[in-house]
């Protein structure tokens, strides 16, 4: 597999902005790519799991999770329902669960660490701001690209062709 990011970080250092290296590529794609959904929430998935039973091709789902060490934002029954539904990848910044199930499942994830607990679900959460978190902000309808090299966002969509 190619190495996605250093290729895109050479082609266009001017356009890109590279999240600080915190995440780990816990998904079955090790490489994914595509235009931002964002969700805030804090230890609530409510958001996530509505999101992911939309249809997501060519997206990538952004949960700012608060960095929270405590609550899993994301387990295989969403993940094997954001893979049905065509999303490309999701980017947590926080926990997942589940971890074994979700390497196996069609979809790039990447994420902070695991944790066993599930959040609770009360319906909390803003969809489609503008979320900060490793040192970049992460706009709805820019792009994000990710691989075992890190994660990256950019105002426009990037290609190597």
């Amino acid at each position: 597999m190619e190495d996605l990011l250093p290729e895109l970080c050479d082609k266009f250092p001017e356009q890109v902005n590279v999240l600080e290296p915190m995440f780990g590529n816990y998904g079955g794609r090790e490489a994914f790519g595509g235009e931002i959904v964002t969700i805030k929430a804090f230890e609530d998935n409510s958001l996530v799991r509505e999101q992911v039973a939309l249809p997501g091709q060519g997206k990538v789902l952004v949960v700012d999770g608060g960095g929270s060490m405590r609550r899993a934002m994301l387990g295989d029954m969403l993940a094997e329902k954001a893979a049905q539904n065509g999303w490309e990848g999701i980017v947590i910044n926080g926990c997942i669960r589940d971890v074994n199930v979700i390497g196996e499942t069609d979809i790039g994830v990447q994420a902070l660490g695991a944790h066993p607990m599930k959040t609770e679900k009360r319906g909390l959460g803003d969809l489609n701001v503008p979320v900060t978190f490793a040192g970049v902000t992460c706009q709805p309808g820019h792009y994000l690209y990710a691989d075992n090299n890190g994660v990256l966002v950019s105002p426009v969509p990037l290609s190597l062709d």
